[in-house]
């Protein structure tokens, strides 16, 4: 058998074990490691009142982040504001929960949890109250995590197929502009007008949808502009791998391992999945950070496609013509 055939033969045998193995870590690594890391929790009420309180939770060592509140109004703007995931407040009554499952069903299940068997052990018993709760047709937010990934699919084709139809320059910016600004309307549109998943402003909701493409299709177009076709392997492989399963879009980037959870709010799914989740359950809270790391992404990526396109023309008008006769030297 000849060498490149052999050669071929063993890089297939060799590299689809790898890519099982990366795919396999990326994924089921965040998962089984799901647990609170400085996760932000709010303590509200009299210090005499919430200090035994906010012993037995710092007991949990680098689980919680506390934040002390005065009173439960505090304490439920905080929430609202996505500055906690919860609060515990100190009420005459007893304790109450306060959680926003919205930002996190699996969150706002671990903390009534936690916090009930604080209380079971006080002899005391927790009233809970969602703050912000998740829409009556996703309550766990099995649909909402499940849009990541058809998402991010999108971007990924929207930027191949603009390398591959040859768009360069303002051209492949308009394409991958348009094609955004469709899946932005047409995912709202599931989301929204016929799942029920998101219940913010529409159109809100479609900008930010189209922003995620646009981050990804960006990425995918403007890497392919400037080292080849390679580029759409390179982005995909990092939005796949890395963008999805460390998006939190499961759970929380708090419940995820470090740096993990910090890494994959950098990357376009899990700056998208924070932005959905500030514009259509908490009026936009705390969406300032994750609309700029997208806008980032997007302006980088459309950058890179037009020096990209603008590198190629200058290069190809600087070849000197090869259809033409060759002058033959005389004498």
């Amino acid at each position: 058998m000849p060498a490149t055939p052999t050669r071929r033969l063993i890089a297939v045998v060799t590299l689809v074990p790898v890519l099982a193995a990366l795919a396999l870590w990326a994924f089921a690594w965040p998962a089984a490691r799901t647990a609170p890391r400085d996760l932000p929790l709010g303590v509200a009420g009299p210090p005499a009142a919430t200090a035994q309180m906010e012993k037995r939770l710092e007991q949990r060592e680098g689980a919680f982040e506390i934040h002390r509140y005065a009173d439960e109004a505090a304490a439920r703007d905080a929430v609202e504001d996505r500055t906690v995931y919860g609060a515990v407040v100190a009420t005459a009554q007893g304790p109450e929960l306060l959680t926003a499952s919205a930002a996190g069903p699996a969150v706002a299940q671990f903390l009534q949890q936690a916090v009930a068997q604080q209380a079971a052990a006080e002899g005391t018993r927790v009233r809970t109250v969602d703050v912000v709760a998740a829409p009556a047709s996703d309550p766990r937010g099995a649909a909402f995590s499940a849009a990541v990934l058809p998402l991010a699919l999108a971007g990924i084709a929207a930027g191949a197929v603009v390398t591959v139809l040859g768009l360069r320059g303002v051209r492949a910016v308009t394409a991958l502009l348009g094609a955004s600004t469709l899946v932005g309307v047409v995912a709202a549109g599931i989301a929204h007008s016929w799942l029920g998943v998101l219940t913010g402003d529409w159109w809100t909701e479609a900008a930010v949808l189209g922003l995620s493409a646009l981050a990804v299709s960006g990425a995918v177009a403007g890497l392919a502009a400037l080292v080849g076709t390679a580029g759409i392997g390179i982005t995909a492989a990092v939005v796949m791998f890395l963008g999805n399963p460390l998006s939190g879009a499961a759970s929380a980037p708090r419940m995820l391992p470090e740096p993990a959870g910090a890494i994959g709010q950098w990357l376009p799914p899990g700056a998208g999945t924070t932005l959905l989740r500030s514009v259509s359950y908490f009026d936009g809270a705390a969406a300032t950070g994750p609309a700029l790391t997208l806008t980032c992404w997007a302006a980088l990526g459309l950058g890179a496609v037009l020096i990209g396109g603008a590198l190629r023309t200058r290069k190809a008008n600087g070849e000197p013509a090869t259809g033409g006769r060759e002058l033959a030297a005389v004498g």
